[in-house]
Parts: structure tokens; C-alpha cells; sequence
């Protein structure tokens, strides 16, 4: 009866979330620092950004935070921001010259609704209007906070995570890397290209509380978890699902050649894999006791997706 009671107040709290973050990221992009934006390059971006997409991340941001008491208005600009550096991500890595994938949840993709040209500039727009976001005062009060938000996020998007992340991704589609086509290659790919962002949300409102360094590492841990959980769950659907059910091309990573841990231990390791992960989700956060119910449950959600 518990878990029943704890996976329809996730199932609750993922949805106000959801509701939150729209309304957010819509004001976020009819904002006066857009005014001047050209139509269609705006028009790409809300494209990108409005009307889809299960706001996974920015849930975790919020939720993390409420785990110290702060009210989800006061976390939602820090999660919006976390979205709009993900809707970007999105965006550049459906490009022909990356995953080329022409269909986003459920959607055509930017550059397939646009041009590939359009694509890109609405992407780097996105990148920076997450971190215009951050910075401004009205996101946090505490400048050292925005400042230390601002840098994680930056470190674990960049060169030495998701970007670096999808830079390997594709080496490994070349026989040239068959060295990323090992456990430890694919841990590699997947801890820089899904499971750095999932990370910092994970533990982000801890930092908009300015928690401990334990606490921190509490929700870091969780975050690893579920981030490996995630991009697991991604290659079962990828393998075994149905584009319109997951909103985007499936079958596509073993067209592609990619490293992923289907391709390493099977569909029955992957599974097994997954399984474990989600119980070392529960255990991280489990220090927070009854606080944490929500988060434990988000890593079933994760282990379980359909979509």
C-alpha cells in the first residue's frame, strides 16, 4: 500500500513539476532579452523547448531542493535553466551531422521542422538563455550560489561531459575506437554524454540550499544511479520499442554501430544492470529517510519507462 501511496505522489510531484517548468520556460522565451530575436529563430525554440518532453531533470532539481525545504517557486528558474541546456542538447544532437534523427518527441526535429542552419543557431540561443538564467538575481539571491550553479553546470555540459560525451559517441561508431566498444567505453560515453546532467540535477538543489558537503555527495551518488539507469532504459527502448510509442527512431544505435551496454552484456545483462541500479538509487537517498520517498520512487520510474 505504501509503494502504491508513493508512486502516485511521484507520479503527482512529476506532474506539477512538469506544469511549473512550462509555464517558466514560456515566459523565459517571450522575455525582453528576446525581444529583438528574429521570428523564425524564436519560433525554432519554442519548437525545442514548449510542449513535450517528461521534464525529468528540472523535476529532480525541484524535487532535491524540496528535500530541504525550499518551495518549488522558489527552485523553478535553476530547473528551467537545467531544461533549456538539455532542450539544446537535444536540438544539435539530432542534427544530420550527429545522430541525425528526424523525429523528437513525437515531433519533427528542429532541423527537420526548420533547417539545419535554423537548428544550430536556436541550440547555441538555448545554451545561452539557460545560462543568462542562472545569472540573473531573481533565479537565487545569493550570488555565490548562482556563481557555484553556474559552474557545475558548465562542467558537467561541456568538453569534459555532455559535449565530450558525444564527441566519443560518435568515435565509437568508427572502427578507429573499437577500444570504446569495452564495459569500461561505454561507462565513459554514457557517465559524460546522459549521466553528468542527470547528476547535477540530482544534486543541484542541494547547492540552491547550500547543504553539506554530505548531503551533496548523497544526491551526487543518487544522481549517478539513476543517470546510468536512464541511458540504460534508453537502449531497451531503442532496441526493442516502437517509434511511435517512444516518440523518436528506434532501432537506430545498432544501425549506428554504438557502444552501449546492450551491445556489451545483452538484453538480459542490460536488464539485470538496470535492475541493480535503481536499487543503489534507493539506497543513496534513503539517509534523507521519508524525505526522499519521492526521489526513490523517480528510480523505478527511470528502471520502468515505456517512453
Amino acid at each position: 500500500m505504501a509503494m502504491a501511496s508513493n508512486k502516485t505522489l511521484f507520479a503527482e510531484r512529476l506532474a506539477q513539476a512538469a506544469e511549473l517548468v512550462e509555464v517558466r520556460l514560456s515566459a523565459l522565451l517571450a522575455g525582453p532579452s528576446l525581444d529583438d530575436t528574429p521570428r523564425r529563430l524564436k519560433e525554432a525554440m519554442a519548437h525545442a523547448v514548449l510542449g513535450g518532453g517528461k521534464r525529468f531533470r528540472p523535476f529532480l532539481v525541484i524535487e532535491g531542493a524540496h528535500i530541504f525545504g525550499i518551495d518549488p517557486a522558489n527552485s523553478v528558474s535553476a530547473a528551467a535553466a537545467v531544461e533549456l541546456l538539455h532542450c539544446y542538447s537535444l536540438v544539435h544532437d539530432d542534427l544530420p551531422a550527429m545522430d541525425n534523427d528526424a523525429l523528437r518527441r513525437g515531433r519533427p526535429s528542429v532541423w527537420k521542422a526548420f533547417d539545419e542552419a535554423t537548428a544550430i543557431l536556436a541550440g547555441d540561443a538555448l545554451l545561452t538563455l539557460a545560462f543568462e538564467t542562472l545569472a540573473d538575481p531573481a533565479t537565487h539571491p545569493n550570488p555565490e550560489v548562482r556563481a557555484q550553479f553556474v559552474l557545475g553546470l558548465a562542467r558537467v555540459s561541456g568538453a569534459s561531459g555532455m559535449v565530450g560525451g558525444q564527441q566519443l559517441d560518435l568515435e565509437a561508431e568508427t572502427a578507429a575506437r573499437a577500444d570504446l566498444h569495452t564495459a569500461a567505453g561505454v561507462q565513459a560515453i554514457q557517465d559524460m554524454k546522459t549521466g553528468a546532467l542527470i547528476r547535477f540535477s540530482a544534486c543541484a538543489g542541494a547547492i540552491l540550499a547550500s547543504a553539506t558537503a554530505a548531503e551533496v555527495q548523497a544526491l551526487a551518488t543518487y544522481g549517478s544511479a539513476i543517470g546510468a539507469a536512464f541511458q540504460i532504459a534508453d537502449d531497451l527502448l531503442d532496441a526493442g520499442g516502437d517509434a511511435t510509442q517512444i516518440g523518436k527512431r528506434a532501432g537506430k544505435d545498432a544501425q549506428a554501430g554504438k557502444a552501449t551496454w546492450i551491445s556489451i552484456l545483452g538484453i538480459d545483462g542490460a536488464r539485470a544492470r538496470l535492475a541493480q541500479l535503481e536499487r543503489d538509487a534507493a539506497t543513496a537517498v534513503s539517509v534523507f529517510g521519508a524525505r526522499s520517498d519521492v526521489l526513490a520512487q523517480a528510480a523505478t520510474f527511470v528502471a520502468q519507462r515505456q517512453k
